[in-house]
């Protein structure tokens, strides 16, 4: 893969607020545009919140009152296999994999619900302070998002918050953080109504770098202002990672960033 350009500053800087630090501008952060690799079905009525691979199954998560769900799809069809329904008054968010169980957020309610892997019902809940948008996992800690510039790191059996981090572009914050994804030792995250995805260090909270989405979302066939880039799912068996967005006809595996 061709050596990555200069960061486009512009996207990012107009998400951040300037922090007491000052921006450095030797602090060069690459950007690389992303490469499709694959092109796969997703349903259009699907409004993402949460993906992820669990054991090789593809898992998703959604939103909307009445239409919150926990669902198993077929990468191959975009076809739903089995799924849980969240009651009406909770608004679904970001989900990932435990162990033998699924954890997911909601909105405003301040609730997480662990679901049985194998039933897809539900065997635990939890309850958390502020908003829930985007949830992953490193094999130690879950990892939240709530909208802002912070991201903070819960014991998987109590939700107890361990630590936070703040996201920082070149000395600035990032808000809106939204869907994430555990990578090979980074956090990718979504910057929700941008089309970019930001690679972050998990001890500093620093962007390593930025994968640049625009013109694959320009290609998807959705005009409702709502339907913005919001899905990342990283395959540990294969290697292999994919985005959607909310309510996105189509699926795409995209080559994984340069380290």
């Amino acid at each position: 893969m061709a050596a990555a350009a200069p960061v486009d500053s512009g996207p990012v800087d107009s998400l951040a607020t300037q922090s007491a630090v000052t921006a450095s501008p030797e602090a060069e952060v690459p950007v690389e545009p992303a490469r499709v690799l694959a092109t796969y079905p997703h349903d259009s009525g699907a409004f993402t919140q949460g993906l992820f691979f669990l054991d090789g199954a593809l898992f998703e998560s959604t939103g909307q009152h009445g239409e919150s769900a926990i669902r198993e799809v077929d990468l191959a069809t975009g076809k739903v296999k089995r799924e849980a329904k969240l009651p009406d008054r909770y608004f679904g968010e970001g989900s990932t994999g435990w162990g033998n169980s699924i954890i997911s957020l909601t909105w405003k309610h301040g609730k997480a619900f662990r679901w049985s892997r194998k039933t897809l019902k539900q065997i635990g809940s939890f309850d958390y302070a502020g908003e829930g948008w985007g949830l992953t996992q490193d094999g130690t800690s879950l990892i939240l998002s709530d909208g802002s510039s912070e991201l903070r790191f819960l014991d998987p059996r109590t939700f107890a918050e361990q630590r936070r981090i703040t996201v920082t572009y070149r000395g600035r914050q990032i808000r809106r953080l939204n869907e994430l994804e555990y990578v090979r030792g980074e956090i990718l995250a979504n910057i929700w109504h941008q089309d970019l995805i930001l690679r972050i260090d998990p001890a500093t909270g620093a962007v390593r770098g930025i994968l640049d989405l625009r013109a694959l979302a320009e290609s998807v066939p959705v005009r409702d202002s709502e339907a913005v880039l919001n899905g990342i799912a990283y395959d540990s068996k294969t290697g292999k990672l994919y985005v959607t967005g909310k309510n996105w006809p189509s699926l795409f595996e995209i080559a994984l960033p340069t380290r």
